[in-house]
Formats: C-alpha cells, sequence, structure tokens
C-alpha cells in the first residue's frame, strides 16, 4: 500500500466518478483504476461498487476510508510542519463542548505564541462531532463531560473509535442563569423550583440522544424547553427569558460578563469533564502546553 493510491481513493470517493478523478489528478483513467484494483488486492477487500453512475464506497470500503483518512491527515500535518521552514505554521486544533474555559485556555495558548506565523482551530460542536473530529484526527483535543447517565454509552464510543478519555475535574451540577433571575438569591436550587421557568440546551442535531446532550439531567422532564446552537445565544436566552441551563458551576467572567451567575443544584449527580485524545495520534507540544492552559483557568475560574 502506498500513500499515492490512498490519494487516488480519497479523490474517487469525494468525486464519486473515475473519469472525472483521474482528469483532477492529471492521469490516464487505465491508471487509476488499476492503482485502486491493486489496493484492493493488497488489502482483500472491494472498496468501490462500479456503476453506470459512477462509484461508491462498499460496508468494508467505507471502513477503510476512515483508517486511510487518519492516515492522510498525518501526511497534510508532516507536510505543513516540515515542507517549509522558513514559515512553518504552529498548527492546532481543539473541538469542545460548550465551554468557556476551553476558550480562556485557547486565548492564552495563542498569546503565548504571540506574533509567530500560526494556523489554529477552535470549534465548539455538538457532543458527537467533537467525538468524530478526534477520532478523524481533523483535531489533537476535544473536550466533553460524562456522568452516571452517560458514561456507559460514551465510553462505548470512546473505544469503538480509539479515543482516550483523560479526567480533568469532577464537580456537583450548577444552575446557571440571571443574576437578576427570582432563584438568583438561593444558595441552592431544586429541580422543582426550575419547574416554571424555560430548560436551555444545545442542539444535538440528527444525535440528539438523552446521551449526548451537554446539560447533565437532560431526561428531566421541563414543560418549557429551548433548544439553541451556541453559547451567547443561550446566555441571551437566560436574560431575557429567565431560562436556566445545567452544567459545571465553571464560569469566566472575563470573557462572559458578570451577567451570568451559577448556583449549586440539588442533586447527586456529577458532572466529570476531560479531554479526548486519539490512540493513534502522539500529542503535539502545543496540544501540550494547551492542557497546561486548560487547567489553569479551570482552576482560576472555580476559585472564583
Amino acid at each position: 500500500m502506498r500513500i499515492q493510491q490512498l490519494l487516488y481513493l480519497q479523490k474517487v470517493v469525494a468525486l464519486g466518478n473515475m473519469t472525472e478523478a483521474a482528469k483532477e489528478l492529471f492521469i490516464a483513467q487505465p491508471t487509476l483504476s488499476s492503482a485502486i484494483k491493486q489496493l484492493e488486492k493488497e488489502m482483500g477487500i472491494t472498496i468501490l461498487i462500479r456503476g453506470k453512475k459512477g462509484v461508491s464506497l462498499t460496508e468494508d470500503g467505507r471502513e477503510f476510508m476512515q483508517y486511510a483518512q487518519q492516515i492522510l491527515d498525518q501526511v497534510q500535518l508532516l507536510e505543513r510542519r516540515y515542507g517549509d521552514q522558513s514559515s512553518a505554521p504552529k498548527i492546532f486544533s481543539v473541538a469542545a463542548q460548550h465551554y468557556a474555559f476551553a476558550v480562556d485556555a485557547f486565548v492564552q495558548l495563542l498569546k503565548e505564541i504571540g506574533q509567530s506565523d500560526y494556523q489554529a482551530s477552535l470549534k465548539e460542536m455538538r457532543t458527537y462531532e467533537v467525538i468524530e473530529d478526534v477520532a478523524n484526527l481533523h483535531s489533537e483535543i476535544g473536550i466533553v463531560y460524562l456522568s452516571r447517565y452517560n458514561r456507559q454509552v460514551m465510553e462505548n464510543s470512546f473505544q469503538e473509535k480509539e479515543l482516550s478519555f483523560t479526567p480533568l475535574f469532577k464537580a456537583h451540577p450548577h444552575v446557571f442563569l440571571y443574576r437578576n433571575h427570582p432563584l438568583a438569591g438561593k444558595k441552592s436550587i431544586s429541580l422543582a423550583d426550575l419547574f416554571p421557568y424555560p430548560k436551555l440546551s444545545y442542539d444535538q442535531g440528527q444525535h440528539n440522544s438523552f446521551y449526548y446532550c451537554e446539560e447533565t439531567l437532560a431526561d428531566q422532564h421541563s414543560p418549557k424547553s429551548i433548544i439553541v446552537s451556541d453559547r451567547a445565544t443561550l446566555f441571551n436566552l437566560a436574560i431575557g427569558l429567565k431560562g436556566y441551563t445545567i452544567s459545571s458551576g465553571i464560569i469566566n467572567a472575563d470573557l462572559n460578563g458578570d451577567d451570568i451567575i451559577a448556583r449549586p443544584l440539588i442533586s447527586d449527580e456529577y458532572i466529570e469533564i476531560g479531554y479526548l485524545t486519539n490512540r493513534l495520534h502522539q500529542l503535539s507540544s502545543i496540544g501540550q502546553k494547551y492542557l497546561g492552559y486548560l487547567r489553569e483557568s479551570i482552576e482560576k475560574n472555580a476559585k472564583r
């Protein structure tokens, strides 16, 4: 198996047509077909279904392509890192559920890099997308949470996708709400207290299972429920509609202001937030630095 064969296959899969792929690769179609057939022979599987309307992946082909994509992503990283030493960017990407401390750590990391050339990415994503992003090596680190409710499902997913979960901290659930909310004066809040108010939660798309929800106790019924896609909208609705969400209790006032506060939720549930890494990938020095800033941000903001 050669990298060139994988690149050929990647192009064919992207276009779904052998003729068009050969044109873009500037090679003859028989050459391309021969390279793919040789790859199938070496792997002992049929990767592509060839039809009148084009080509598509077989079930074995889809699985093979997931592994092949990881190899190609690593090749691209190597080329971008070492291909041009005169302007080699510092490449780093992190995918996370919606946590302000993840943003704070990212800010501190890029401040350290300073004026050096770099290419970095911070993606606040749905839970399933975070897992997939790290599994496909599009991000070095993914940040998610576990609880008693979702742990088994999540850990099964990590195992299936060759991911390692490393805990950062464990906390009791807290209610995030507006500082002038009717419940803001309470030292602790019960689920019964929250019942009259809109529950705010993040959209999980087609994977809208309770196990993938970012909010613990998501299976608890609420007569008023609002789904949002970003943190700013959630906070605006918490202010405008006296809504609430349930999270870790760590708030970064430097990034989010003082309008949102946290109050302990009366519950025996827990939240364990940690980071995901791909077992097939060795964490870069920048990734390790980011984890250092992440721990600092958690410690700093947990004391507020």
